[in-house]
């Protein structure tokens, strides 16, 4: 079985995350076919990559400037049987690309996730911080399966999928998620789901499926510790989720939502204020947090159908 890896990579200013998430994979214990780092319209970059690390296959967006463009462009030329996304501000666990390829053994399986545990800049996570809602910094949430399992959607940045089946729905949507340049804008997201999707209805019977033991290290910068990012990335969630819907439909574009919703929030208040009477202060600030997110979040939704109504 073939891999191709590919990293998508837009700035100098996270030259040390580059690095890191290279040299991660040089580290693999079953080493990739190839090693692609996509760099999203920034030259200086490019040449600088090239240089650096002449073992990997350095090349430039050919798409719409963003990640999806970059990750289209990395399946359309690797050569690999399967193509692994890992985010740039990211470091793989040695053993990441075994789990990945192992999840493929069933013939029906079109794309594996792994998990992202998060790598808080402040050294660890925010007492107010839930556990359901990592998604917000790009890492594996409470309410996903703890084991092996089918699963919905996998997460973009540590998710693998075969590379033909990629090309035979057209890749992944521009104009869902934020701009790889455009960090400073709102926080937009959600192309890998609405590939994810697409991909299920356009091949009856494939599957995708949660590999934990396909491990990463995502970074979270100090900005997106605070929780005005947090309650930023909510309502840019819902913007996101209902741009989605418009292309895949509300049942399948809102299946996971609604049961992560409807029961997982909820144990979590309840669990969160339990541990307040077991004398962790910071329950309170956790409960309090999954009701903001989930306001926030459904917020963006309303006005973000509103909006693609009008």
């Amino acid at each position: 079985m073939r891999t191709s890896v590919v990293i998508c990579v837009y700035t100098e200013e996270r030259w040390e995350d580059i690095r890191q998430a290279v040299e991660s994979i040089g580290e693999q214990r079953r080493q990739p076919y190839e090693l692609l780092l996509v760099v999203d319209h920034n030259p200086d970059l490019h040449v600088k990559l090239k240089r650096a690390y002449p073992q990997a296959i350095v090349v430039e967006n050919r798409h719409e400037q963003g990640l999806s463009g970059g990750k289209n462009t990395g399946a359309e030329l690797a050569t690999g049987d399967i193509v692994a996304y890992l985010d740039d501000d990211a470091v793989a666990d040695p053993g990441w690309l075994e789990a990945l390829e192992e999840g493929f053994q069933d013939p029906a399986v079109v794309g594996v996730g792994g998990r992202t545990d998060p790598l808080w800049a402040s050294g660890r996570r925010p007492k107010w911080f839930p556990h359901e809602f990592d998604w917000t910094v790009g890492c594996t949430y409470r309410g996903i399966p703890p084991v092996k399992a089918p699963i919905r959607n996998v997460m973009g940045g540590n998710a693998a999928f075969l590379r033909t089946a990629v090309l035979e729905v057209g890749g992944f949507r521009t104009g869902i998620g934020r701009s790889v340049q455009g960090r400073k804008s709102r926080p937009l997201g959600c192309e890998e789901t609405e590939f994810c999707i697409r991909l299920a209805q356009r091949k009856p019977g494939a599957i995708m499926i949660y590999q934990p033991a396909a491990m990463i290290g995502h970074k979270v910068s100090r900005v997106r510790e605070r929780f005005a990012y947090f309650r930023s990335r909510c309502f840019a969630e819902g913007l996101s989720k209902a741009t989605v819907t418009q292309f895949v439909g509300t049942e399948d574009g809102l299946s996971s939502e609604r049961a992560h919703a409807m029961k997982t929030l909820p144990l979590g208040v309840l669990r969160n204020l339990g541990e307040v009477a077991k004398g962790d202060a910071g329950g309170l600030g956790r409960a309090f947090a999954i009701v903001i997110g989930l306001a926030w979040t459904t917020w963006g939704y309303v006005l973000g159908r509103w909006r693609v109504r009008s």
